[in-house]
């Protein structure tokens, strides 16, 4: 066993160095299947929404919260999961989130009203978190340091692909069967990746702090505010709801900080952001997925009321963005393990910035390839940053604490998706029609901060051993 030098009270020793490679096969077949799972029923619910709409006979502002309460569930509970992995052991929570994301799909297949379907759907948010939350921390157990970046690589391959495969998945299940079918495929292969997982997921070795419910329900309660008050500004809620909902999560976060301020590995993890290279690291992610929220929301409005196409080609052109991304992924992770990430990262999003101003830019009446070349550009961008930019926030961490890092891997993202939905929402409010151009030249500054912000840690050292 080596000792991290980084370690701190509370903290424990470094495991082996990645697994053998046949059972690090296992394993890998195990967490990708659960985060493929996870990341399609993100994609898929909403091509769902007005099937249920139809057969529970609600209104479509009433079934858009099978949406969000599972986005809100998932969310809110990121950094709670991410520390109690640390204690309890971070395949536990990674099984134990996937044992109930498979009984809460059973639960939305059988669902009979709208509340007992946003009940289940949940607890799925919530089965989602524990695989999500860990995700990035079990990839660093799993690979040996050697390839770690091409480990994270195949995990933004997985996201990547299920995001791209969602929409024609959901429109073939829907093809042959009614919209429960769509939850209770994840059944199966729920099952079959936890007696996989069981075998041959990495036991890392568990830090001895107790675990502070009162910090996690702090920790879930501004996120879940701050999400919830994002999607109320993104619906044109009350303002004083809105203002209430964002100064309540406020007030939490501070209330949290102040709590943890001596604890060895505080929930929201300040000692993290001590830590130049991952504060900037996260700034830059938050940054490009903001990008990616505000495109993935307004382009399909920008290529069906400006340009005048059908929603089939809307769907073709959305295609190119996400399968570069899964091209990339693995490339960028190899590259990753050669490479400083705040040189790939910085060239990335100045790629995906040049992306977002070429579309806005698009001339009146484009052909086919105008628009997919411009689309290539944005995913080969964001698939240069994404892989090298996670590998960098977790091995600027120390092992102890892969837990907190992996929670804000996945924070980060979702936070800066939620964002930039919201920002789009508001771009459509103050623009009407022109609303989608707006939203992309937005895009387009995010990235130029994002890059510049990835440029940055090149001027700062990672911390010793960790």
């Amino acid at each position: 066993m080596l000792k991290d030098p980084n370690a701190t009270k509370g903290a424990f020793p470094l495991a082996i160095d990645g697994l053998p490679a046949e059972r690090r096969r296992w394993a890998v077949a195990a967490i990708f299947t659960a985060l493929a799972m996870a990341s399609l029923d993100t994609a898929i619910a909403n091509i769902a929404l007005p099937a249920i709409a139809a057969d529970l006979h609600v209104s479509p502002a009433d079934v858009v919260w099978v949406v969000n309460v599972y986005q809100i569930a998932l969310v809110a509970t990121l950094l709670p999961l991410g520390a109690l992995g640390e204690i309890v052991g971070h395949e536990r929570i990674y099984l134990g989130g996937l044992l109930l994301f498979t009984l809460a799909s059973l639960g939305c297949a059988l669902a009979w009203s709208l509340p007992s379907l946003l009940t289940a759907r949940a607890l799925q948010g919530l089965g989602a978190s524990g695989i999500m939350s860990v995700n990035s921390a079990l990839i660093r157990y799993v690979y040996p340091s050697r390839i770690l970046g091409r480990g994270f690589g195949h995990n933004a391959l997985v996201v990547a692909t299920a995001f791209t495969l969602g929409p024609t998945v959901a429109s073939g299940i829907l093809a042959m069967g009614p919209w429960p079918w769509l939850f209770a495929v994840n059944i199966p292969f729920g099952l079959v990746a936890i007696a996989i997982g069981l075998k041959t997921l990495p036991h890392p070795p568990r830090a001895v702090h107790a675990f502070d419910f009162p910090g996690a329900m702090l920790a879930a309660s501004c996120l879940g505010l701050f999400i919830l008050g994002i999607g109320s500004a993104a619906h044109k809620a009350w303002p004083g709801l809105v203002s209430m909902e964002l100064i309540a999560a406020i007030l939490l976060g501070w209330l949290l900080i102040r709590r943890h301020a001596d604890h060895p590995a505080p929930m929201l993890p300040i000692d993290l952001f001590r830590r130049p290279v991952f504060a900037l690291s996260a700034a830059t992610s938050v940054c490009a997925f903001a990008v990616q929220g505000l495109a993935f929301v307004s382009l399909p409005f920008y290529f069906e009321d400006i340009l005048m196409r059908t929603q089939v080609e809307t769907g073709f052109f959305m295609t190119p963005w996400p399968l570069v991304v899964a091209i990339m992924a693995p490339i960028g992770g190899r590259l990753s393990d050669r490479y400083p990430a705040g040189i790939l990262g910085g060239i990335g999003l100045v790629l995906l910035g040049l992306g977002m101003v070429l579309l806005a830019t698009l001339p009146v009446n484009p052909g086919i390839a105008n628009i997919v070349w411009r689309m290539v550009i944005c995913g080969f961008g964001f698939g240069f940053f994404q892989t090298p930019n996670i590998k960098t926030l977790m091995s600027s961490a120390p092992p102890h604490r892969s837990g907190g890092a992996s929670g804000i891997v996945a924070t980060a993202r979702l936070t800066g998706q939620t964002i930039g939905a919201a920002l789009a929402a508001l771009c459509f409010g103050l623009a009407g029609r022109d609303g989608a151009t707006l939203a992309l030249a937005l895009g387009a500054g995010f990235a130029a901060v994002g890059s510049v912000m990835s440029f940055l840690r090149l001027a700062v050292s990672p911390p010793r051993g960790g």
